[in-house]
This record gives C-alpha cells, sequence and structure tokens, in this order.
C-alpha cells in the first residue's frame, strides 16, 4: 500500500514538472523590464560591426558599479564553471559582436563572425576587452579561457553620467571607428579597423563574376573606384581594358588614360587620351579634364591646342570657354585669358552660384596672377 501510494505521489510530482516545463514554453514573450535587449550597429566603407546586448540601469547605485556590481578583475560569480570569471560587459544573456569581415581590434588581426564580449575592469583604470568564440552562454558563468579569440587591453576614460549601459560608436572614419561602453561615470573605448579598399576591391573581383561583369559599367566603376584612391592601380588597369573590350566610348578611354597617368605611364596616357577626345561619344567634360591634366603636367601648349578643339565643336560652351582661359594663363598671356573668362561671366548657362569663382579669377588675371591651381 505504501508503495502505491508513493508510486501515485511521484506521478503527480512528475505530470506537474511536465505541465509546468510545457507551460513555460507556450507562454507569450513578455518585456523585460530591468534590463532590455538592444542592438547597435555601424557601417564602416562596405563593411559593418553590430552589437546585440542587454542594458541594466543605475537606478540609484552611482559609486556602487566598479568594484561592487562590476567587481574588479576576474572573480568566481559563484554559478556556472566556479572559475575566473570576467564581467558579461552587459546584462543577461551573452553580448555578442559581429564583424561582417576580417578586422583590427586595438591594431591585432579578428576574423569575420560572431563573438561573446566580455571585459574584465581593474581599480588601476585598464580593462581586458575579451572576444570569446563562445556566443551562446548565459552571461560569463560558463566563460573558458580556452575558448579567447582574442585579448586586448585598453584604459577607461573618465565620462558624463550614464544611466543605462550605452554601446555606442565614436571617432568615426572612412577605415574605422571607436567602440565605447559607456556606465555609470566610464567610458571603455576600443578602437576598430577594416582594410576597406582591399575588401572593396575584393568584393568588386566577387561582383564582376557574376551579371555584373556582362556590362562596362562594372569595370568602369571598379576601375574608378580604384583610381580615385589611388589604390591597387595594377588591377584597376586590367578593369579598364575590360571594360574598353566591352564597349569602347569616350568613358571608358578617358578612364584607362587617368589609370596610366597615376600609373605615370605617361605617353601611353596621351596617345588614349587623345583617341578619347577623337572619338564620336566625347562630351565636354571628357575634353576639360583632359585639359586640366595637361596644364598640371605643364603641357600648356597642348592643352591650349585641345581647348582650341573642344571651342571648335563647342563654341558657347562655358568650359570651353573657361578652359581657353586656363590654358592662355598657364601660358602666361593673361590678356586673352582674361577675354574669355569675361566670356564666361556674360555667358547666359553659367550657373549663378558659379558666378563669384568667376568674377575672383578674372579680378587675379587682372592683377597678372595665373588663375590655375
Amino acid at each position: 500500500m505504501k508503495r502505491k501510494t508513493l508510486h501515485t505521489t511521484l506521478c503527480i510530482l512528475l505530470l506537474a514538472f511536465t505541465s509546468q516545463v510545457s507551460y513555460a514554453q507556450n507562454t507569450i514573450q513578455t518585456p523585460r523590464a530591468a534590463s532590455p535587449a538592444s542592438e547597435v550597429s555601424q557601417t564602416i566603407g562596405i563593411s559593418k560591426i553590430t552589437i546585440n546586448y542587454s542594458r541594466p540601469a543605475l537606478n540609484g547605485r552611482e559609486g556602487k558599479v566598479w568594484g561592487q556590481l562590476v567587481p574588479y578583475g576576474y572573480t568566481n560569480l559563484g554559478f556556472g564553471n566556479g572559475g575566473d570569471n570576467p564581467w558579461r560587459a552587459g546584462a543577461n544573456e551573452n553580448t555578442i559582436i559581429t564583424f561582417s569581415d576580417d578586422a583590427k581590434v586595438e591594431g591585432q588581426d579578428i576574423a569575420a563572425g560572431s563573438y561573446g564580449l566580455h571585459m574584465a575592469v581593474f581599480e588601476n583604470g585598464q580593462a581586458d576587452i575579451i572576444f570569446s568564440k563562445n556566443t551562446s552562454s548565459w552571461g560569463s558563468y560558463f566563460y573558458e579561457k580556452s575558448e579567447d579569440v582574442l585579448r586586448v587591453k585598453v584604459s577607461a576614460i573618465d565620462n558624463t553620467l550614464t544611466e543605462r549601459l550605452t554601446y555606442d560608436f565614436v571617432d568615426i572614419t572612412p577605415t574605422s571607428a571607436t567602440v565605447a561602453l559607456d556606465w555609470e561615470n566610464k567610458r571603455f573605448p576600443f578602437k576598430v579597423e577594416y582594410a576597406v579598399h582591399d575588401l572593396v576591391v575584393q568584393n568588386a573581383k566577387d561582383q564582376l563574376r557574376g551579371s555584373t561583369g556582362f556590362g562596362f559599367q562594372g569595370p568602369l566603376s571598379a576601375a574608378q573606384y580604384c583610381v580615385n584612391n589611388n589604390v591597387h592601380l595594377d588591377q584597376a588597369l586590367i578593369w579598364a581594358d575590360q571594360a574598353i573590350a566591352l564597349q569602347k566610348n569616350a568613358n571608358t578611354l578617358g578612364l584607362k588614360g587617368r589609370v596610366l597617368f597615376a600609373t605615370n605611364k605617361n605617353d601611353e596616357a596621351y596617345a588614349v587620351m587623345d583617341e578619347m577626345v577623337d572619338h564620336p561619344t566625347a562630351q565636354p567634360n571628357n575634353f576639360y579634364n583632359y585639359g586640366g591634366q595637361l596644364i598640371s603636367q605643364d603641357k600648356d601648349q597642348k592643352a591650349l591646342a585641345l581647348f582650341e578643339k573642344m571651342s571648335k565643336r563647342w563654341k558657347d560652351n562655358v568650359f570651353a570657354q573657361h578652359g581657353m582661359a586656363r590654358a592662355y594663363s598657364a601660358l602666361g598671356n593673361f590678356k586673352k585669358a582674361l577675354k574669355y573668362e569675361n566670356m564666361v561671366l556674360n555667358n547666359p548657362t553659367l550657373p549663378p552660384n558659379n558666378t563669384p569663382a568667376i568674377k575672383n579669377f578674372i579680378s587675379k588675371l587682372e592683377k597678372g596672377e595665373d588663375i590655375n591651381p
């Protein structure tokens, strides 16, 4: 009888436990009032940094965060693996940081991917920033040093009072950003950098293997990026030739000329650019840009001949008139340069916002000063 009663009791307890688990699994999602979840991200070039974290608040605990609520150094948290654990750098589950591409953190390499983000804060104001390959744990209770991918050391900065823990991105440049954790009166920053130009070029190579590579615009835009930023010029020349092979026009020829100038292959560049201005697709901007390039290289007579050719084709074009003024100014003939610059000033197609610059050029020419940069 006792065995039957015990068996019945165990069955009841088991059913009750099963019912509770089933109930927990089927409840609705409710807000986390204490430490709500958040996500922040920053794009650098064509790459992105994303941080998923939970945001605890001070709730009147000013002066009790560092060294108390967040213990200094590595401590036994009293639960989990019972080892030397850092701080979870947030609340609730792992704080997770994701790099879309290979990056550098404080000058050290880290591969693309997601990482558990932890910190060990020290009384002297320094902190270890830890990137762990474990992203699925609750906080840092089960942190294992053997799972570290990277550790960097940073120094805290005194900061204005921040009620709720916040990650932000500061000191943003075209190739980097500083990740900043702000809470209470401290900021913990670490710099993340991407090799933006290398990534853009590699991405372009990948894209040009697909449908983007079937039109001249794809390799044209890739080569333009390289020459505009003076990077990967050998690859830019390959792409320029690909663009010309797909469609020879003034833009593809002009781009190849720019790449050749950038690699100091000037004689080859002149030949390509001369072919460009004779091409039926040539427009005033093709002439004008080439003429400016010639003046910058002290090829002033060649520039004058080019702008004369341009003027015959587009007599009333402001760029043709201004080009003539620039060429004569470069040759020191300020009287003739002034004649053409006055034509620009009186040209009805001159955009009004350009009028002050033209008046300034006229003033310089009247003083016998060259208007070329």
